[in-house]
């Protein structure tokens, strides 16, 4: 298994992702209690230990950087950070550099810098000279003052004397360096400890007097150096040619190398990766702060500490040096149980590999910012981001959070005082229709929108023929057309979702396919759009999300350009781009997208629409796996097993068939125990054509423990959602499973 390889991970809630990281052996039994439970985190009173005058712990997030591959080993980096943005970036860098083998680093022994100055020194040189030629009997008194640390391996290695000219009154002064390596430690007080022991030694020697006795920041005999390599074909994408991305970097990087002002910004970018780790892990960044802006000073003139240049065959060759000394032992790191935990996750073997991943980790952030620059700008790159920030720093409510961002991003005015006056307007919206979503999401425009949809009883085997009951649901998703001069963006701020579509890229998504079928089909090739979209569907929970956003953008697409669709055209369309999104879907899906009616559903030759009219509305439960489901894949697996075994299945599908039969009636007489039954009889079918999975089971087991008449997947399976009928239940079912760390809500389906 792939231990940093964790597709999706984004899209989970923090308990799955909790699950996930010790699905993947990267935490154990105790660490994942202490995730769930919160128990990880810096109390007041280990604080308290930790640093003077303490009156409370502040908290920063802990995220995920995924996806590397550094000198051939697999790693999970922990990142404390506040900065939106660089998590995802580290990853998706990350990603690009392990499918060309990954990063290479290596590093020196992890030596600091001691200095111990001399002043009114007689003669500087013959002072120099003395240091010198004793210089054994000075390490020697330095490595008496720390033998646990000679017996694991480190101590003062050597020795340097240095004079430098002086305004003071005392003349020239004489430096001394002691170079030790502190193995795992960061060596901090073990350093100023043994500057301070051989002072006297130093002095007598030196004929001097010894004034200050410090480390150094300036770690610069701890180099690291990453490389990584990156084909010019995996630079192309959002709509942009490889080879212009890989030049644009190399441009980027040398107005940086030339340019201390751009270098400036540019090597914040690496330090943004850096430090995220060094937090993460308990060591000073500070230090480390200090020591790479001096090292890209060290010739007279501040640089860049990339170098980014073509390769012989055309890719690009990134590389970055600057000195990193940490550590991964010592009680500032073990005290703090976050930074423990972090490490654990980690699994570094030594500090000087930690060394190691930070350099890698530099070089993946600053070759995301180059990219972002050079393709589609920072600001329109982070806009989704910058929108979330600007929203939490206005005290923006959970329940409103993805509401405020959304329209933010579509006032075009990403600031605090927007932020502000949107809360404020969505509240007194939602005052008369608390529970229900607005037909508008901004005011004064009207825009597409597509229904989501769930399947009391009939999946899979509509696809062949048979009756399905479906019902739209309460959640929608909305989208509204703007021109632009050229090319087609996608906005989708819920779903974190915003780039360039690439009609040209070899396997583009289905979506972009759906589209390019779509605007080929209406006449609107080549015409540039940007595509906003607000969904309240969750994305691949098995809710019809892929309908809904196809009859969204339809509809928007259809009132931006005056086209005079029917429903019945934007129904057909849509289908089409289903069977782009699920290869041999029934039709279920886009109908009730588009007309968004309770009814019995038929695909096929014996094509059926028939409106059920549901008098008092069904109380239930949607409750989400946080597993994506993938219906093309269950769809392909069970028309596999149907073609292996036709009798088989044909039996199966007209089975689930009189369910439909038996829930019909059970609607009409609004008996809610025949239909749970039908529901959990329905289910019983799907697993056994093994479209489950232990999520929706475990989901089902506690909706019915809790007080569910009827428990089932609803859509494709393979992960997504379960719906519940909780006719007397449905807030102790709801909270049962939010307690399990699922995602639950309380819907009213149907009804007059």
């Amino acid at each position: 298994m792939e231990k940093s390889r964790i597709p999706q991970f984004y899209k989970m809630s923090v308990p799955e992702r909790v699950r996930k990281v010790r699905e993947r052996g990267l935490i154990g039994a105790d660490d994942y209690q202490n995730l769930q439970s919160g128990r990880h985190t810096l109390s007041v009173d280990l604080a308290d230990k930790m640093i003077e005058n303490v009156i409370g712990v502040m908290g920063l997030p802990v995220g995920l950087g995924l996806n590397f591959l550094i000198n051939g080993k697999e790693f999970v980096v922990p990142l404390v950070v506040e900065e939106p943005s660089i998590v995802a970036a580290l990853s998706s860098a990350a990603k690009l550099a392990r499918d060309s083998g990954g990063f290479e680093v290596d590093s020196d022994e992890p030596l600091l810098i001691g200095q111990v100055q001399i002043v009114d020194v007689a003669n500087p040189a013959r002072a120099k000279a003395a240091l010198l030629q004793r210089k054994h009997e000075i390490l020697n008194l330095a490595n008496s003052l720390h033998p646990k640390m000679i017996a694991r391996g480190g101590g003062a290695r050597d020795l340097e004397v240095f004079v430098h000219p002086s305004e003071g009154p005392g003349g020239d002064m004489v430096v001394v360096h002691l170079l030790v390596d502190t193995r795992d430690a960061m060596g901090a007080n073990l350093v100023n400890t043994m500057c301070e022991g051989v002072a006297s030694l130093i002095e007598a020697i030196s004929e001097g007097r010894v004034f200050l006795r410090i480390l150094s920041n300036l770690a610069d005999r701890a180099l690291v150096r990453a490389r990584v390599r990156i084909p010019v074909a995996a630079l192309t994408g959002k709509g942009f040619d490889g080879e212009q991305v890989r030049d644009g970097i190399i441009v980027a990087n040398d107005f940086a190398r030339v340019d201390p002002y751009r270098a400036a910004t540019h090597n914040k970018g690496i330090m943004n990766g850096i430090d995220a780790v060094a937090l993460a892990t308990g060591n000073d960044w500070r230090a480390i702060e200090a020591g790479a802006h001096a090292y890209a000073a060290r010739g007279g003139r501040y640089t860049a500490l990339t170098r980014w240049h073509k390769a012989d065959n055309g890719d690009l060759l990134g590389e970055l040096e600057l000195p990193i000394k940490v550590g991964t032992v010592g009680g500032p790191l073990q005290t703090n149980p976050t930074v423990a935990l972090n490490l654990r996750m980690l699994s570094v073997d030594s500090a000087r590999e930690l060394a190691e991943v930070m350099g890698a980790v530099g070089l993946a952030q600053t070759f995301s910012a180059l990219r972002a620059l050079v393709t589609e700008g920072i600001q329109q790159g982070h806009m989704t981001l910058h929108a979330r920030s600007v929203a939490t720093a206005a005290g923006t409510p959970p329940e409103l959070f993805d509401t405020v961002v959304e329209r933010l991003i579509a006032s075009g005015e990403i600031k605090i005082w927007k932020a502000e006056e949107i809360i404020r307007s969505v509240r007194l919206q939602a005052e008369p229709t608390a529970g229900r979503r607005d037909e508008e999401v901004l005011e004064g425009e009207t825009l597409g929108a597509g229904h989501g949809k769930i399947i009391l009883l009939g999946e899979h085997s509509v696809v062949y023929g048979r009756r399905a009951i479906a019902a739209p649901i309460p959640l929608a998703i909305q989208a509204r057309i703007e021109d632009t001069r050229e090319g087609i963006d996608l906005i989708i701020p819920r779903w974190s979702i915003e780039q360039r579509l690439d009609f040209s890229a070899k396997r583009p998504p289905s979506f972009t396919r759906s589209l390019a079928r779509v605007l080929e089909a209406l006449g609107l090739s080549g015409r540039g759009m940007r595509i906003e979209v607000f969904p309240s569907v969750p994305r691949a929970m098995g809710l019809g999300g892929s309908a809904a956003l196809a009859v969204a953008v339809l509809r928007a697409l259809d009132a931006h350009f005056s086209l005079g669709l029917t429903d019945e055209r934007i129904n057909e369309l849509a289908f089409e781009c289903e069977k782009v999104a699920h290869g041999t879907p029934s039709g279920l899906d886009n109908t009730l997208a588009t007309y968004g009616q309770f009814m019995l559903y038929r695909s096929g030759e014996q094509l059926e629409r028939q409106v059920i009219e549901v008098t008092e509305p069904l109380p239930m439960v949607i409750a989400m796996s946080g597993v994506e489901s993938l219906t093309a894949r269950t769809v392909a697996r069970v028309r596999e097993a149907w073609q292996r075994n036709p009798g088989l299945y044909e039996r199966i599908f007209d089975e689930i068939d009189s369910l439909v039969e038996v829930g019909l009636d059970a609607l009409g007489k609004r008996d809610y125990e025949t239909l749970g039954e039908t529901m959990n009889i329905n289910q019983g079918l799907l697993n056994a054509m093994q479209v489950s999975n232990w999520e929706l089971e475990e989901l089902i087991q506690i909706a019915r423990t809790h007080g569910a008449v009827g428990a089932k997947l609803t859509g494709g399976g393979g992960g997504g959602s379960v719906i519940a009928l909780c006719p007397d239940s449905s807030a102790r079912v709801a909270r049962a499973i939010r307690e399990a760390g699922y995602h639950a809500i309380e819907v009213e389906v149907g009804g007059a």
